[in-house]
């Protein structure tokens, strides 16, 4: 025996092969039993075992989490910590359990109540569309006491409504969730055979740019935003959360956004209760619009999202689109109700035949015939014998234990046997098995049925939650705070934010921790600097200001004399990119070089100088002037054109200039509601100076903005926005609701004030404005009933025929004495198109003008 025990000690297998044997295994168990979804009822072990254990304790009534925890812990062996989890993430989607008690808030972060005070059932839809024993396959659970499902049989395309997260070893999965109803509407369209688009919607609500989803698939990516909105000039409200933030997690992201200085407010507040509201005080003279692009750029407002599609697939983790993943859920769901329609089919047949088996039994007295059998096997051979005659007539031949059931059948039942009640049922019998028949042989006509009563059952208050727009992308350096003042000591080269108590500085503006500075020295070097508490550029430096990369309306004009010859030179150019650190000279390049004029133009604007030369020059003309308008803006590098051959004494400044690039364009891009200088959307016009931007919005107020670029607007509340014209005459239709009528009026803006809105119609409730417009001749079509007997007429009218233009304040003219049911707004037409209309008029309406000259009718 000693022996024996001294060889099994000699005896040794190698850790590297167990390693890789146990690690294939536990990474296997990770991917298929507990991070990553099925992709035929798209859910985790853990969930499913949680809605098969509520299943068989359901009796209608709210059970104890704890006794599902407990009931669920018979299936899943990782105890009842992640089954809590799992449960509570479950019942916040608000789909498959129907809550009681305190499930925590996904809008604070909140959690849920311990087990033993909350409670749980499932919910009708989840009893509707996820279980079915007969198309369940089944398994035995981990003690091998118990079955479980290997998969639910789930009528729905349930991954895609809840979504999930899970990391696995390896990989991970995340499923963004997506609109119920749009999910059943999808479903419907791929079974006609239709293109479909899946977008996400999300609990928390918010605003979603979809442009580089890709349906979901691995590289996509989400920008979700909260919707924030402008209560006042000081006070901004953020009325709701991005997808898997919360709301302190957001508060604390704006504080510390404020704490290093990237935005300026006073105080962040928290008035979340049902709704999210966070109100975001500004600092004074701080810019809403800016402050919400800030707040967009450097806080939790707005995050980006990678989606990765990963479920499992017959056993093996696959990486597919959303658009498959309805696909192949819709074609499961197909399947399904093919199997339980095929279980109805077998189950009507066999209670038609056991329904026509008791009929001949009873009706044919069979049951006498057995009276004098003396053994089993005679009575049933005697019953079997009976029945020859018959079974030609039957779908399946007879077994001994339909003659058997025959045989149990009570004398009660016999005595009281109602033959054409019998004929009644199998009458019903035989119809719902022809419409079954009918169902298997259309079974995608069934199944977009069925989808259609899914949307019609419970598709009630099921509206999409996240609107989907288009973001601009926003440059941290245009909205940060100038939370810092920039000094620079021109004489001895530096430049910094800590240089205040140095001697022979300047303060010279305020920038922001993450902006750069470009500086050009007297030797004709240009150089961009990342700002800093205090760096050294080189000495004699003659401008420094904050660098706008690629803003090319900044011109820089310059005169240099060359080191080498001692030529003027004189150039116009811009710097809208360039490498950080790195000198660039302006001149030729020759030691000794120096600039001798020197302007920074934010519009391009050209000045006129006076050139002064020395006296010993032999030039015959020691002073003249030149226009920087002759020459053309070009880059950098450009050597510029000869100023003058003759040593220069002075250049000075004569006059002021103009730009030279004319006004500056403005687009307006509806799609993300910004103003834009690269072309995008439509064009408002050219800008200069103070010239303002007129916008009127739904609610019947109009207000004047300044044309910056920061400027915010929202399309979904906008009814006008163009180019401001104090001449221009405002047309408009707005319902009275003190008067409940419809008004026409017809006015200019008279007022001044810039940023502030004022309404031009009535504020009493009911009220609103109908149509705006700032064409010169507006056209209306307006449908109309005389009476309630009357059917509805159309009548077309100019609106500078209906009233005269007067102040803003005024409530306008009665737009009709009968009951107005519709108002159109119609582009203007030109007068030569006016004839045309007047004779596809009604007969009532030509006679009504029949005389008055065609440019004078209000008929159009």
């Amino acid at each position: 025996m000693n022996e024996n025990n001294n060889e099994s000690l000699h005896e040794a297998t190698a850790v590297s092969g167990m390693y890789e044997n146990w690690f294939l295994d536990y990474a296997s168990y990770v991917i298929l039993e507990r991070a990553v979804p099925a992709i035929e009822d798209g859910l985790k072990p853990v969930q499913r075992r949680i809605l098969h254990a509520m299943k068989e304790m359901d009796d209608g009534r709210y059970n104890k989490v704890a006794n599902i925890i407990g009931q669920t812990m018979q299936y899943h062996p990782h105890g009842d910590a992640s089954i809590y989890e799992a449960i509570v993430n479950m019942g916040q989607k608000d789909l498959l359990i129907d809550k009681q008690g305190n499930w925590g808030n996904i809008y604070t972060g909140d959690g849920a109540a311990a087990s033993r005070y909350i409670e749980a059932r499932l919910s009708k839809f989840a009893l509707d569309v996820v279980f079915n024993a007969d198309t369940t396959p089944w398994q035995l659970s981990y003690d091998g006491r118990k079955k479980e499902p290997i998969t639910l049989p789930v009528k729905f395309p349930l991954l895609l409504a809840q979504g999930v997260e899970g990391i696995a070893v390896g990989l991970s999965t995340k499923i963004m969730p997506h609109n119920f109803c749009e999910l059943i509407t999808a479903s419907i369209d791929v079974l006609k055979g239709k293109e479909i688009n899946l977008y996400p919607d999300f609990q928390t609500g918010g605003l979603v740019d979809v442009t580089y989803y890709n349906e979901g698939a691995r590289g996509s990516k989400l920008r979700i935003r909260s919707r924030i909105e402008e209560l006042d000039k000081k006070t901004l409200v953020i009325k709701d959360v991005p997808y898997g933030v919360n709301t302190t997690g957001l508060m604390e992201s704006i504080v510390k956004a404020n704490d290093s200085g990237k935005i300026k407010i006073k105080k962040v507040v928290d008035n979340t209760a049902k709704d999210v509201e966070i109100q975001v005080h500004l600092a004074p003279n701080v810019s809403p619009d800016i402050t919400i692009d800030a707040l967009y750029a450097f806080t939790d407002c707005e995050i980006s999202v990678s989606p990765n599609t990963c479920v499992i697939i017959e056993e093996k983790p696959h990486f597919v689109s959303v658009n498959d993943m309805l696909k192949l859920s819709t074609q499961k769901t197909v399947e399904l109700l093919r199997q339980e329609l095929e279980i109805k089919k077998g189950e009507l047949l066999e209670r038609i035949l056991y329904s026509s088996l008791e009929k001949i039994f009873i009706e044919n007295r069979i049951y006498r015939k057995i009276e004098e059998c003396e053994t089993w096997d005679a009575v049933l051979d005697t019953i079997d014998k009976a029945l020859d005659k018959y079974k030609k007539q039957f779908y399946r031949a007879i077994t001994t234990d339909d003659i058997v059931r025959l045989t149990e059948i009570k004398i009660k039942r016999i005595s009281k046997y109602d033959g054409f009640k019998a004929d009644e049922l199998m009458k019903r019998l035989q119809d719902e098995l022809e419409e079954t028949e009918d169902n298997l042989a259309n079974l995608t006509r069934y199944a977009i049925n069925y989808f259609k009563e899914l949307l019609k059952k419970y598709c009630k208050g099921g509206e999409r939650k996240t609107e989907i727009r288009q973001f601009n992308t926003i440059a941290a350096t245009a909205v940060a705070a100038a939370n810092q003042k920039l000094y620079v000591n021109r004489k001895d080269g530096f430049i910094g934010v800590s240089l205040k108590k140095d001697e022979n500085v300047e303060l010279i503006g305020e920038c922001s921790d993450i902006d750069d500075i470009i500086i050009f020295r007297r030797d004709g070097v240009c150089k961009v600097v990342k700002v800093q508490d205090k760096v050294f550029v080189g000495k004699d430096i003659i401008h420094a200001a904050v660098f706008k990369k690629n803003d090319e309306r900044q011109v820089y004009n310059l005169i240099y004399v060359d080191g080498k010859d001692g030529i003027a030179y004189v150039k116009r150019f811009q710097v809208t990119a360039v490498t950080r650190d790195r000198e660039y000279d302006l001149t030729k390049g020759n030691p000794g070089s120096k600039v001798v004029y020197f302007t920074a133009n934010p519009n391009a604007e050209a000045e006129v100088v006076t050139i002064n030369l020395t006296a010993a020059s032999k030039a015959k003309i020691k002073a003249f002037d030149y226009n920087f308008a002759e020459i053309e803006i070009k880059g950098r590098s450009a050597q510029g054109n000869i100023l003058t051959k003759h040593p220069i004494r002075k250049v000075s400044l004569k006059s002021e200039g103009t730009s030279t690039m004319g006004g500056l364009a403005i687009w307006y891009d509806e799609s993300i509601g910004r103003l834009n200088r690269e072309g995008r959307g439509r064009k408002l016009g050219n800008f200069e100076g103070e010239e303002n931007i007129l916008v009127i919005y739904k609610d019947g107020q109009y207000e004047l903005t300044n044309y910056e670029l920061t400027n915010r607007y929202e399309p979904n509340e906008l009814m006008l926005l163009e180019k401001f014209d104090p001449a221009t005459v405002v047309s408009a239709i707005h319902y009275d609701g003190t008067q409940n009528n419809f008004f026409v009026k017809r006015f200019r803006i008279e007022t001044t004030s810039v940023d502030k809105k004022f309404s031009f119609i009535s504020e009493s409730k009911g009220s609103r404005l109908v149509v705006v417009s700032t064409d010169p001749q507006p056209q209306i079509e307006v449908t109309f009933k005389k009476s309630a007997k009357d059917k509805e007429e159309t009548q077309f009218y100019d609106l500078d025929m209906l009233t005269e233009v007067r102040g803003w304040k005024a409530l306008g003219n009665k737009l009709s004495n009968y009951k107005v049911l519709r108002v159109k707004m119609l582009a203007s037409k030109p007068e030569k198109d006016i004839e045309k209309i007047i004779v596809h008029a009604t007969p009532e309406m030509k006679e009504e003008n029949a005389g008055v000259k065609v440019n004078q009718l209000g008929i159009f």
